[in-house]
């Protein structure tokens, strides 16, 4: 429940900070831009019996420059705008298509909400040039047929418009930019031919426009624009996740003994012993047995069991020149168990720094079990420690290996007497 709670206000203060961080970085990016585009066009539908814009089994069409567009767009911040453009096209048969000659141009007036993808998806993880912005509202517009009976005649029209626009940036004032936009007309009357149509109830038409141009930023050339302004409170965001992860870590428990691993000096203890505030199980007689498994027959006490997380356990548990220390297993695992990855580190750390100190590693395994397959995997446990301390850099000659199999140092009639046999037993002599 502390946990939580210290989450949530940690959270409330990031969200807080981040909108006081937006409040004050409007004056730190340009708002403006001028947009200038040319590319072609092609109406999806409608159009009259024998007429067409482009060769009916060509996969490419090109007719020519046939699109113009002009705008010009506001970002309210990095993520949101708002633009307004002027768009002209002449639509028309391609020359060798077949189709009857027709001639017919669209004057259009666009108002539309922006959305910055690029700064939304975060694209400046990897890229500073490109960027991605979406844009839609609506359209007013107006056909006026060049040709043919309906020549001189127009029409106006409305309705909705969809586009995104690729971006790269050459600096912080100019940047190509490429447009995909789909249009809408929901009153059209006239086919894209010029003709009327003649469904009395087909009152709606389509078309979309490919193009290629140029956005000017506008305002100080020292400034970037909104487009590719990353926000502070996005890197106080970011700040602030990883601090949580840290926390979050930092709670974990990987022994299971109710103490966090930043607070335990002992993070492997088997499950079900009885730890101190520290992590640590008692040990009154020190030695290297858990209390609560003493019995009343003969046991080894010629194991220390020291799985301290602190470089000081080294120097603090030496008695009559020998260090000992355990690295424990799970269930057939020749692996040694994530509680004693620390120790492994720690181990090969103080080699490093004791270069005249040299090492035995032995191997056990628990009473279960053939005895000739507990000896292969005591001796593979023991191998396995020897050869990641050889690959930190450790000398292959200041270790010597031996295997047990089965040990009888702890009770084999609970699990954590179990537990504790699974283990390499690691003597330093110095």
């Amino acid at each position: 429940m502390k946990k939580r709670m210290f989450l949530g206000v940690f959270a409330s203060i990031a969200m807080f900070t981040y909108a006081q961080v937006e409040k004050k970085e409007k004056d730190l990016y340009n708002n403006w831009s001028i947009e200038l585009s040319a590319g072609q066009n092609r109406p999806l539908s409608n159009f009259a019996p024998g007429y067409f814009t482009s060769k009916p089994n060509s996969y490419f069409y090109f007719n020519g420059i046939e699109h113009y567009d002009f705008g010009v767009r506001y970002m309210f911040s990095p993520l949101f705008g708002l633009k307004a453009d002027l768009a002209y096209d002449e639509i028309k048969n391609q020359s060798g298509s077949g189709s009857l000659e027709f001639n017919l141009k669209q004057y259009r007036l666009g108002i539309q909400g922006v959305m910055n993808f690029s700064r939304l998806l975060k694209f400046e993880t990897f890229t500073k040039r490109i960027g991605l912005l979406a844009h839609g509202g609506v359209q007013f517009s107006k056909l006026k047929p060049q040709i043919g009976i309906n020549q001189g005649l127009s029409e106006d029209n409305g309705g909705l418009i969809l586009g995104l626009t690729p971006q790269y940036r050459l600096t912080n004032w100019l940047v190509i930019n490429g447009d995909f936009t789909y249009i809408n007309n929901l009153r059209q009357h006239f086919n894209w031919d010029g003709s009327y149509s003649e469904d009395a109830n087909n009152l709606t038409g389509s078309i979309y426009n490919t193009s290629l141009g140029l956005t000017f930023y506008i305002g100080d050339k020292n400034k970037v624009h909104a487009d590719w302004y990353i926000s502070l409170a996005s890197k106080v965001d970011d700040d602030a996740r990883k601090r949580i992860a840290e926390i979050e870590k930092s709670m974990l428990d990987t022994d299971k003994d109710g103490v966090p691993d930043y607070l335990d000096l002992q993070n492997n203890t088997p499950t079900g012993i009885v730890v101190d505030t520290k992590g640590r199980f008692i040990d009154l007689n020190k030695n290297g047995i858990p209390d609560e498994l003493e019995h009343e027959e003969p046991i080894k006490a010629d194991v220390i069991v020291n799985n301290n997380n602190n470089n000081d356990s080294f120097s603090s548990s030496f008695e009559n020149g020998k260090l000992n220390i355990n690295i424990f297993f799970d269930v057939n695992e020749d692996m040694p168990n994530k509680g004693s990855e620390n120790n492994i580190h720690l181990l090969a750390q103080y080699l490093k720094n004791n270069p005249e100190s040299k090492i035995k590693l032995t191997g056990f395994a628990d009473v279960r079990g053939g005895e000739l397959n507990n000896l292969d995997l005591s001796k593979r446990r023991a191998i396995k420690i020897k050869n990641f301390l050889v690959s930190t850099g450790v000398s292959d000659s200041r270790m010597t290996v031996s295997a047990e199999g089965v040990d009888t140092t702890y009770p084999s009639s609970s699990k954590t007497g179990l537990d504790l046999a699974r283990r390499v037993s690691v003597i330093l002599i110095k």
